[in-house]
């Protein structure tokens, strides 16, 4: 992976925790509103829905300030002493997960695995309203179920410590004041750590639109979880780490904008993806680019930003994406100048409408103010019937008219396909269907795990090659566990 981090370096004093190149200083234009037909081949511009304002400053995280959970390093070993003396709830995986994600400032403004208050509207409204009147978007439960011996064994403790699969303390779960006031919902002040009621149906129903087996992260993380949910305010005791080769690429929220700043974006446009990347998407992303160009934006910047945390057990594991999207931007296929390649550490749902808007809401926390949105976000199969679990596209609907996303511009997928005539991917003409061909995922897999090449101009060879090798990699191991990938 260590070539990968050198595509991004063009001075030695760059720091190695940010892989990225530095940029020129630009002058952005004076701000205006312009919107743009992306129907139309030309480049006139007409009203399409709500206008898009052309603007240099990055956009303003969820409640207006991006919180940061992490304790100081001189409260450290004060905070471990501390944890060492509370009860103790023992994380799994998927919990670990969620207090990265709060940690750093992607669920701005929560601070903490949700109250009974924030539960309930983010199950009902998709949404939590703040002090001040202001809604801003929240549609999964980011929480923490324990069972009946936890919950009498906390009984009245004021506080909790959150510990990781080797007993180490990972942060201290409470009541830290003031703050609470700002998020709840509530009249009077949540003055401790919260238990209640974890009903797991009307979690499933209400997050999936089903409550049908095999839903994947339902099966992992809530089925078999405790009848009980324990909510209140985190102070994370050090920067959670995986130790995985993959660190550096986990930038924080407060990192990205960072980032951000020194390549004087001026427009920053998120992809969201858990798959490897074929030159469809990497048309998308260029077009993309262009557009944005043509809207009067100077120098609009890629997220490209695959998600690492839970992810079903066919999906192609992070370690092995990471190769191939070194490999993409090796081959020249996307520009490491106006690309910062980062990894999300949230877990993956697969819920389809209602995870979107969680993806998207938690790009604006990252410092993206456009976010592109492709067919069937964060969807599956149907875990029973033959069919999708949702419509394609509602998704991109959904996001167009969320509580709290308004902010945030929606670029909806342009179709690609294979062009047979230009022997590439292309934008697909419905005035020649015949000359294209559409490659789904189950078919990309298909030609991986056989050896077989895809067409010319599908994905770039390098890419390919990493595919084949991960496949052939699991037909080679008899133990069940998934091979790292050989860094490159």
């Amino acid at each position: 992976m260590a070539a990968m981090a050198s595509l991004f370096l063009n001075s030695p004093t760059t720091p190695s925790s940010h892989p990225f190149p530095k940029s020129n200083r630009i002058n952005f234009s004076t701000p205006s509103f312009i919107s743009y037909n992306q129907n139309s081949n030309s480049k006139s511009k007409k009203l399409i829905g709500k206008p898009i304002r052309v603007t240099c400053g990055l956009i303003e995280p969820d409640g207006g300030k991006l919180v940061q959970l992490v304790v100081p390093e001189s409260d450290r070993d004060v905070k471990r002493k501390e944890a060492n003396g509370l009860p103790q709830i023992k994380l799994s995986r998927i919990d670990l997960e969620w207090v990265h994600v709060l940690s750093e400032g992607w669920a701005s403004p929560l601070t903490g695995f949700m109250r009974e208050s924030e539960f309930l509207q983010t199950l009902h409204f998709n949404s939590l309203r703040l002090g001040d009147g202001s809604v801003v978007n929240m549609s999964l439960p980011i929480v923490l179920d324990i069972d009946d011996a936890q919950k009498n064994r906390i009984s009245s403790s004021t506080a909790v410590a959150l510990i990781d699969s080797n007993d180490d303390p990972v942060a201290i779960l409470n009541n830290i004041g003031d703050t609470v006031l700002i998020l709840r919902g509530w009249c009077q002040p949540a003055i401790s750590i919260e238990i209640y009621k974890h009903n797991k149906e009307e979690r499933i129903a209400r997050t999936w639109g089903t409550t049908a087996p095999g839903l994947p992260y339902a099966e992992e993380a809530i089925t078999g979880a405790g009848d009980w949910l324990i909510g209140g305010d985190l102070e994370v005791i050090q920067p959670i780490k995986y130790h995985d080769g993959l660190d550096r690429y986990r930038l924080s929220p407060s990192e990205l904008r960072e980032e951000f700043s020194k390549r004087n974006a001026d427009a920053v446009f998120a992809f969201q993806l858990r798959n490897p990347v074929h030159n469809g998407h990497a048309l998308l992303m260029t077009d993309t680019r262009r557009r944005l160009l043509e809207m009067g934006y100077k120098n609009p910047v890629l997220l490209l930003h695959p998600l690492g945390g839970f992810t079903k057990a066919d999906d192609v594991p992070l370690a092995w994406r990471m190769k191939q999207h070194q490999k993409v931007l090796e081959d020249g296929v996307l520009d490491p100048e106006n690309t910062v390649v980062s990894i999300f550490p949230s877990p993956m749902h697969y819920a389809g409408p209602t995870e979107v808007q969680w993806h998207a809401k938690a790009r604006i926390n990252a410092g993206a103010n456009f976010y592109i949105v492709g067919r069937d976000p964060a969807g599956m199969g149907h875990p029973v019937e033959k069919r999708d679990l949702y419509d394609a596209d509602h998704g991109k609907k959904v996001l167009s008219m969320a509580p709290g996303l308004e902010r945030l511009n929606i670029l909806p997928f342009k179709v690609a396909a294979y062009d047979k005539t230009q022997q590439k991917m292309e934008f697909f003409d419905p005035s020649r269907p015949q000359d294209f061909v559409f490659i789904s995922g189950t078919k990309m897999r298909t030609l991986a795990k056989n050896k077989e090449s895809p067409p010319d101009g599908f994905m770039c060879p390098g890419g390919w090659e990493v595919l084949v090798q991960y496949y052939e990699s699991l037909a080679a191991n008899d133990s069940g566990r998934v091979p790292e990938p050989i860094p490159a």
